[in-house]
C-alpha cells in the first residue's frame, strides 16, 4: 500500500459508540460505518439506540448493535462491554459522546446533579478505557475519543457541573494517554462549539441562533456530521501519530473576539 493511500477506514475493527443515538454520538457512529466499520451503540433509550443501529446497518451496510446502557452505573457498563464482544468481530475503538448538561447555574447546582454531570461526562471514560484495555491492546491500530468542549476553556456561568466535566475529560484524556501509550493505544479529545445537536436546539430556539453566531468566525452552527468526520479521522490510522491532543471544532469560536 502506497503511503499516502487513504486510510480512513484502517483499522478496521469495531468501535463502542456511548450517546450513540442521537447527536454528536449519531454522527460519529454514521461516520464510521460509512466507512465499513462495525459500531455498537450505546444509549440510555434502548429502543432508540436499536433503530438508529438497524437504520445504520441499512445506510451503510457495516454491522451495527444498539443497547441501553446508562453510563451513570458501573455495573451497567460491564454488562455493556461484554455485550459489545458478543455482538462486534472485535473491539479497537471507543468513542465516549455521551452526555447531559446542567443550566441551573449555581443556584440549582445539588449533590445529585452534580454526581449525574460527572457520572456521565468523566467516569466512565476511566471505566470504559480499563474494562476494554484488552481488547484495545490486541488490536493494531487502537484509538479513544472522548469529548470535551469549547466550555471547558470558556466556562458557562449557566452550567458549571458540564464545564467541570469537559474539562476533568481533558486532564484524563491526557493522563489516560500517557498509559495507554504503552500497549499503543490512541486517546484524544474533541471539543465541539454550537452544533445543531438535540442537546443545542432548545438554546438555539429560544435565543436565536445570531447570539451565537455573531462570535463564530464562520458565522453558522456547525452540523453533527463535521464533528463525526473528525471523529472518524482520530479512530484512523490517518491520525496514526496523533495522541493526547484536543482537537477543536467550533467554527473560530473559542478564538473569536468578535462582539
Amino acid at each position: 500500500m502506497s503511503e499516502y493511500a487513504p486510510r480512513l477506514g484502517s483499522p478496521s475493527t469495531g468501535v463502542i459508540v456511548t450517546g450513540g443515538a442521537s447527536g454528536l454520538g449519531r454522527a460519529s457512529a454514521e461516520a464510521l460505518a460509512a466507512v465499513g466499520r462495525p459500531v455498537s451503540l450505546w444509549d440510555l433509550d434502548g429502543d432508540k439506540a436499536a433503530t438508529v443501529a438497524e437504520e445504520i446497518a441499512k445506510a451503510h451496510g457495516a454491522p451495527a448493535h444498539g443497547l441501553a446502557v446508562d453510563v451513570r452505573n458501573p455495573a451497567a457498563l460491564e454488562v455493556g462491554v461484554e455485550a459489545a464482544r458478543e455482538a462486534l468481530p472485535s473491539i479497537g475503538g471507543l468513542v465516549h459522546a455521551a452526555g447531559i448538561v446542567d443550566t441551573d447555574s449555581l443556584d440549582g447546582l445539588t449533590p445529585e446533579s452534580f454526581d449525574d454531570g460527572i457520572n456521565v461526562h468523566l467516569r466512565p471514560l476511566a471505566l470504559l478505557s480499563k474494562a476494554l484495555l484488552p481488547d484495545l491492546a490486541a488490536h493494531s491500530g487502537s484509538a479513544i475519543v472522548t469529548f470535551s468542549s469549547i466550555n471547558a476553556t470558556l466556562g458557562n456561568a449557566m452550567n458549571p457541573i458540564y464545564s467541570a466535566g469537559k474539562g476533568g475529560a481533558l486532564s484524563m484524556m491526557r493522563a489516560l494517554a500517557d498509559r495507554l501509550a504503552q500497549d499503543g493505544i490512541r486517546i484524544n479529545a474533541i471539543s465541539p462549539g454550537q452544533i445543531r445537536t438535540p442537546m443545542m436546539s432548545p438554546a438555539l430556539e429560544a435565543l436565536g441562533e445570531s447570539r451565537f453566531t455573531q462570535r463564530i468566525l464562520m458565522e453558522r452552527v456547525g452540523e453533527p456530521a463535521e464533528v463525526g468526520r473528525v471523529v472518524r479521522f482520530l479512530l484512523s490510522d490517518e491520525a496514526s501519530y496523533v495522541t493526547a491532543s484536543e482537537f477543536v471544532v467550533d467554527g473560530g469560536n473559542l478564538s473569536s473576539q468578535r462582539m
